[in-house]
């Protein structure tokens, strides 16, 4: 069985953080396809959640773009053909690809891969649908 705490370390020696709170790590991705485009950034959210006081769940949350800069309905229809793990939710002004997961039993390649395609995902929309690097 993971705990937080051995997740926590995990995110500590293998990503950047940029925040560090006991029940939230932010950590920055970084992505370069080719060494001739400029590096873009994500910054990923990742939580503890306790649901029923009882199960833990890892929250994995970054944003994309900001709600009034973009057109709603195209985005989750966009997401809805292409995006393979995640949602789209609505948390303040921004437009956020958010995936839980379990923590009880949880393998840190179940942690990784979808880390990465929500990450990526979102990187991807934000630059389709902003043409800017701002998260």
């Amino acid at each position: 069985m993971t705990s937080w705490r051995d997740l926590a370390t995990f995110i500590r020696q293998q990503y950047k953080v940029v925040r560090d709170e006991p029940d939230e790590l932010r950590i920055r991705i970084r992505f370069q396809s080719d060494p001739e485009e400029e590096e873009r950034t994500q910054i990923v959210v990742i939580a503890r959640e306790v649901l029923d006081r009882r199960d833990e769940w890892i929250q994995i949350a970054t944003p994309f773009a900001r709600v009034d800069e973009v057109d709603v309905p195209a985005v989750l229809a966009e997401v809805g053909h292409t995006t393979v793990v995640g949602g789209v939710v609505v948390m303040g002004e921004y437009l956020v690809l958010r995936h839980s997961l379990p923590l009880a039993n949880l393998d840190l390649n179940e942690f990784v891969d979808p880390l990465a395609l929500v990450t990526s995902s979102a990187e991807l929309l934000e630059e389709q649908l902003t043409g800017r690097d701002d998260y």
